[in-house]
């Protein structure tokens, strides 16, 4: 069963710039590493990745 009070934060450990990916990777119980490589790809083609990051680095808290 799920975890109901399971909540997204960016991490403080397992971080390159903002712990954005650290952070979803901890969340969904996944590889950081395929996250940022999923980011990457997402951000090389045409789009908002870049911009995405940035909102998600401002907004997600940074965990305790």
């Amino acid at each position: 069963m799920a975890d109901a009070t399971k909540r997204l934060f960016r991490s403080k450990n397992n971080r390159m710039l903002g712990g954005v990916c650290g952070g979803i990777g901890n969340y969904f119980n996944i590889d950081p590493t395929l996250v940022r490589l999923i980011w990457v790809i997402f951000s090389a083609l045409p789009g908002p990745g870049i911009l995405a990051y940035i909102v998600c680095w401002i907004v997600i808290p940074e965990e305790e």
